[in-house]
Parts: structure tokens; sequence; C-alpha cells
């Protein structure tokens, strides 16, 4: 990262944590972003916090436009706020510019709905882009190792801070 990066602020987002009745947790597949090693990373979904926005109302927000579930209960919000910084050779446009990474507050939320619920491919109805390519359910210990090392760091918080939540009900 250059020193002119340093001084950038983050970039305030939310993230969601979705786990099923069977303590499975939600990952997508991106749909556009190649992982170190050719493959594409894997992710719970995340996004900004607008103007006036809870976080919490931002992690509900982006799990329905990135999945179309809105069949949720919030079961916690995670203690603290996670950040990680954009490495350089990803960082272009507006985080280039603007931010140095991103600073999230993820909540944790717990799936009511039937698995034909989600749809990632025409997500909010079909007035969001689609973010991933493919979703599965995934036991939580093994959620970091299937994210980009950059994110590593906060997933191994956010597991931490969700861990006894993702249990069969």
């Amino acid at each position: 990262m250059t020193h002119d990066r340093d001084r950038l602020p983050y970039r305030p987002c939310a993230g969601a944590m979705l786990i099923n009745r069977d303590g499975l947790v939600f990952v997508g597949r991106r749909a556009e972003t190649p992982a170190e090693g050719g493959g594409l990373p894997w992710q719970m979904p995340q996004g900004g916090i607008d103007a006036g926005e809870t976080p919490e109302a931002a992690a509900r927000r982006e799990l329905y436009e990135e999945t179309s579930v809105s069949s949720i209960e919030l079961l916690a919000e995670a203690p603290d706020w996670y950040s990680y910084d954009i490495p350089d050779d990803l960082a272009s446009g507006r985080f280039q510019r603007k931010w140095r990474g991103q600073t999230q507050k993820w909540c944790a939320y717990r799936f009511l709905g039937q698995d034909s619920e989600i749809n990632i491919l025409s997500p909010g109805g079909g007035h969001h882009k689609a973010e991933f390519a493919e979703w599965r359910w995934e036991r939580l210990a093994n959620l970091p190792g299937l994210v980009v090392a950059f994110k590593r760091p906060v997933y191994e918080q956010v597991c931490a801070a969700f861990a006894h939540l993702a249990v069969p009900q």
C-alpha cells in the first residue's frame, strides 16, 4: 500500500451472516472477481452503508439485494467493527482515490425460509446486478479458508463472534 493510501479512511460497510436451521452459513462465489490462483472467491453478502442507514438495516438490505432473501430473524450484531485494506493491485476507481479499504459491522441472521427463496442470479426481484455466480451452505469453521487472503482476518473475527449461533435448530 502506498503512503498516500494509508491516510485514506475506510469505507463503512455492513455484512450479513445467514445461518440456516442446520447451523450452516450461506456463502456465494463472486461472479466477476478472480481470486489468488485464478479461482473465484467465496464470501458472505456485504456492501456499503447508505447515508442515514444503520448497519443492521444495511446488512438486511445487502442480503436482500444479493440473495433475494427476506425471511430472516436477527440473531446478533457483532460487538466490533472489523477492517481490512484493499491491496494496491486491486484498488482502482473509488477505492484508489477515496478509501484505503473497508470497515464492516456484521449481523447474524437465522434463515426462516426455504432454499427456493434464494435467488442469486436475479436478486432483489431482478432489480439488482448479480454479485454471485453460485452459492452453497457451508460450515462456519470453513469460511475463512474460502475467502481472499486480505479478508481472512475479518472472517476469522466474524466467525469467532458468531460461532455460538451457527448450530442446528
